[in-house]
Order: C-alpha cells, then structure tokens, then sequence
C-alpha cells in the first residue's frame, strides 16, 4: 500500500510544476489552493453519498479519488503522506476524545 502512495507522490511532484495543459494534476497546481481544496471537498461529498448508497465499488472509486485529492492538497502545502501516517501513528492507542481534547 505504502508503495502505491509513494508513486503517487511522486508523480504528483513531477507535475506540479509542469505546464498546466500537460497533465490534470499540472492544471489543477495551476488554478491555485482554493480550486484544489474545493476539489477535495467535492470528492469528500462523492464520497459520502456513495457510502448511503451502499455500494462498496462506488465507495471505492470515490474514496480513490479523494485520496488523489487530497494528495495533490498536501503537496500543495507542503505536507507529505509520511507526515500524515507519522501523525495517525502517534494517535495510535491514545483515545480520540482524549487526543480531541489535547488539540490546540
């Protein structure tokens, strides 16, 4: 799994700065951080409203496309999908009403 998000990672990092008609990652770096989150919004819905449906392959698909998403956020911002896994590591064990509350 860790494997496929590395890819992943990697090929979002070599399109963002590419020529925004080259590829959808390109174009989507090149419309800016309010049309990207705006993006991980929508899928997030898609999501959602596939998980009603309850249709696990459309679920899939979406949920796909929101770690796609989300993936292309984070570089936005600089943030890795190491440093969101390092991050669900050290919640591991810890209650999350406890770490909800230790939240600045």
């Amino acid at each position: 799994m860790r494997d496929t998000l590395t890819r992943l990672e990697q090929t979002i990092a070599q399109r963002q700065g590419a020529v925004p008609d080259s590829s959808y990652v390109a174009s989507l770096f090149a419309k800016g951080r309010g049309k990207i989150a705006q993006k991980v919004g929508e899928e997030a819905t898609e999501t959602i409203i596939a998980a009603l449906s309850g249709d696990g392959q459309h679920v899939t698909a979406e949920a796909a496309d929101l770690v796609f998403h989300l993936m292309i956020l984070l570089r936005d911002v600089g943030v890795s999908f190491d440093d969101v896994l390092t991050e669900l590591d050290r919640r591991e064990g810890v209650s999350g009403l406890v770490e909800k509350a230790t939240r600045k």
